[in-house]
């Protein structure tokens, strides 16, 4: 037996990137702690991290390719898995056009170095209009708000919760998340911290959350009426005259526009809409203008609905209108060590063009995934015929999911890379599982510039990965290199680029991108090489960047800092990172101008009797943690929760057996009798719904739960966007049965 090792290492669950402590010895994970030394997360943790140690050991994760034949599935060699895919993907191609081939990308992305940086040639390589993400259902309209009012679509503000006064969080759980667009570990405590220097948390949402259990003050709201609180609240700013721009007065353009938009709802209709008194939002509106340091968030609730787009515009503009944009305890940008806003070439684009079938907006290339169903079933030129799939679990995780589920089993080739035969990948033809997360390394590229403080911190290896197995990176690049164009210039620059991503690796790219990033020293070494290669711009724009404060990071100098480098607090960075033409912050994008209109219209629509809502857990992620027994042991979490008043009108007791049903679906879930919900809206998590033949998840299968998105209208999108309304679907529940 050897000795007892540590390694120090961030937690690549979710967005929180905790710092964690991992103690091993002869290959097995003896403990996972928190790092009380981290930069960042400052010695939190939440019980998620230990299930690094379950996904890593879990029997039922696959460890070689899997093909599925018509006695079941089978192992198969990777030249032969990589040749049959080259050789089927070619032949749709070839009957049908490049855009019969799909690509649809999970979360878990964003949580890997080597697939953040292998999944854009990859994407390139199959040359498809139809790619889809989880996206259009989380974060899009942040991203579609940034593009149209700073010029980048990664240029998206955060909370400076360790400085503000006034935190008024809308539509978002950070207790239970750690912070979404928002890296803030111990969130809980960051708002104690708040609370003992005199500031208040406001949580504005449907169901008293676990925040609204910690925060001053709970403002219960209908769902779906985000867009009209906020119009609400603009409104009263302007015409208080309380308008205050502060240091951005300069900088942006719109203002008047905005103002005659605005002015033009009436405040008693939007506070009716709403369910917020009027005097509550005129006192909030007060309380925003008069405290100096102050902010308003809005997360996944207010993305997905049905004004998802309005809303986080209308958010962005009442920092701006409160002098609380871009400002010491506001609403602050961050600026890591590799930033996405310089890396990345595309600053986005939208509306370029629009999904076959119902005619949806693509936004940086991305359809929403809510169409994704239709474009499969639905015959004609350009139909979807074969799917490639990565790190996602679109059956539980998009809208109308026994839809998907049915189009996915009618589709000529599909291929998944994902290391479980879950609800998705079981109608994969074949399967390309990638080596354990604790076999890679791990530094946070996209999630570092959303968090509340500038870190770096990188992660090596815990282990070595198994003979045989292949990196997500590894499996792109092989991918990439056989999808990409059969000749020319095209072939020859993946050729080369792959030639050069497989002689630097992740960590060598990574380094590339830190010597030559904000904080790093300058590395004009690559010059001449880089001008002298083919597809390689981003690279080529990122070295000639300026650099605003070289500090000497590089990836040497993070190896020596298993707790990361502290590279200091939120700074003022416009107008010196606005992207947009004029550079200013555009208010009035004409587009949102256009769908106040659909708002209006809907401002005295009578309310569905019933609406359903979604929630999360602190021990759930998604779809892709219930396989872990130590996360799902307990009293069963997969409940629906009622108002009292709801349910003796239906006769439900809690622990009946009850039916929710709608438009497109119907499932039978247990009721939980609760006054955290508002009457007229019931609330089931998202991402449960393990009860699918064929699935080899033996936990997730004995705690099955079921799946909201199936009674999620795939049809009900945000028009604007086209983000998925997983927020506010009209149901009805039943009593079906009484409970234990």
């Amino acid at each position: 037996m050897g000795a007892t090792q540590v390694h120090h290492r961030t937690c690549s669950i979710c967005e929180a990137m905790c710092g964690i402590v991992i103690e091993h010895r002869d290959g097995e994970v003896l403990s996972i702690k928190p790092d009380r030394e981290d930069v960042l997360s400052r010695g939190h943790i939440c019980p998620k991290a230990v299930a690094l140690k379950d996904l890593h050991e879990d029997p039922d994760r696959l460890r070689q390719p899997m093909r599925r034949t018509t006695s079941g599935w089978e192992p198969v060699s990777w030249d032969d898995a990589f040749a049959e895919i080259e050789r089927r993907v070619a032949d749709v191609r070839t009957r049908h056009g490049h855009d019969a081939v799909a690509i649809y990308a999970g979360n878990p992305t964003v949580h890997n170095l080597g697939a953040m940086l292998g999944i854009g040639d990859f994407i390139r390589a199959v040359r498809t209009r139809n790619l889809y993400s989880a996206t259009s259902v989380d974060q899009l309209p942040h991203m579609v708000a940034s593009h149209a009012m700073f010029g980048h679509q990664f240029l998206i503000p955060v909370p400076d919760v360790d400085r503000t006064q006034l935190f008024v969080c809308i539509g978002g759980n950070p207790v239970a998340s750690g912070g979404s667009i928002m890296g803030a570990p111990g969130f809980s405590k960051r708002i104690e911290a708040l609370q003992a220097r005199g500031g208040r948390f406001i949580v504005i949402d449907p169901r008293r959350t676990e925040s609204a259990e910690v925060a001053d003050e709970w403002l219960p709201i209908r769902p779906g009426t985000d867009v009209f609180l906020l119009l609400a609240l603009l409104h009263e700013v302007f015409s208080s005259g309380r308008v205050d721009l502060a240091q951005l007065e300069p900088h942006v353009t719109g203002i008047d526009a905005l103002r005659a938009a605005v002015l033009d709802f009436d405040t008693a209709a939007l506070a009716a809409r709403c369910g917020v008194p009027a005097e509550r939002i005129a006192s909030l509106a007060r309380q925003l203008c008069d405290e100096p340091r102050a902010l308003v968030y809005g997360r996944v609730g207010a993305c997905t609905q049905e004004f998802g787009g309005l809303s986080l515009w209308l958010i962005y503009c009442l920092n701006a209108l409160t002098g609380h944009l871009d400002r010491e305890g506001g609403m602050m940008f961050a600026e890591p060590a590799v930033d996405l806003t310089r890396a990345y070439g595309s600053k986005g684009h939208y509306d370029k063009f629009r999904s076959r079938v119902r005619g949806l907006p693509e936004f940086g290339n991305e359809l929403p995934v809510a169409t994704l169903a239709e474009e499969i079933l639905t015959e004609g030129a350009g139909r979807i015929r074969a799917l490639l799939t990565f790190a996602g679990n679109p059956v539980l995780s998009t809208p109308n999911g026994r839809q998907l589920d049915r189009a996915l089993a009618g589709l000529d080739f599909m291929v998944s890379i994902d290391p479980y035969l879950n609800e998705t990948t079981r109608h994969a033809h074949l399967i390309l599982p990638p080596a354990s997360p604790l076999e890679r390394s791990h530094y946070d590229i996209a999630l570092s510039g959303f968090a509340v403080r500038n870190v770096a911190r990188y992660s090596p290896p815990l282990f070595d990965k198994p003979a045989g197995a292949l990196h997500d990176y590894e499996i792109l690049a092989e991918l990439t290199l056989r999808l990409g164009t059969r000749a020319g210039t095209g072939r020859r620059s993946a050729r080369i680029r792959h030639w050069i991503a497989a002689r630097l690796g992740p960590e060598g790219q990574l380094d590339l991108m830190l010597r030559t990033g904000a904080y790093g020293a300058e590395y004009r070494g690559w010059t001449k090489l880089l001008a002298a290669l083919p597809g390689l711009g981003a690279l080529r724009r990122l070295l000639a960047a300026p650099h605003r404060k070289p500090r000497g990071l590089s990836l040497a100098k993070l190896r020596t800092a298993p707790h990361g480098v502290d590279l200091g607090p939120l700074e003022s960075g416009l107008p010196r990172r606005l992207a947009t033409p004029d550079r200013r912050v555009q208010l009035a994008p004409a587009t949102y101008l256009k769908d106040l209109a659909r708002a209006a219209e809907a401002l005295h629509r009578s309310s569905p009797e019933l609406v359903l809502i979604g929630r999360r857990h602190v021990r759930s992620n998604n779809s892709w943690l219930h396989n872990s027994q130590r996360l799902v042991k307990g009293k069963p979490r997969c409940t629906l929760l009622i108002h009292p008043d709801d349910a003796a009108r239906r006769g439900i007791a809690d622990g009946t057996i009850v039916q929710l049903r709608s438009r497109v679906g119907e499932v039978e879930v247990s009721a939980e009798v609760s006054a955290d919900v508002m009457p007229g809206v019931v609330c089931l998590p998202h991402g449960w719904g393990h009860d699918r033949a064929g699935i080899r998840m033996a936990v997730a299968s004995r705690h099955a739960g079921v799946s909201i998105n199936d009674v999620v209208d795939d049809q009900r999108v945000d028009a604007l966007t086209g983000t998925a309304v997983l927020n506010g679907t009209p149901v009805e529940v039943l009593a079906t049965a009484a409970g234990p």
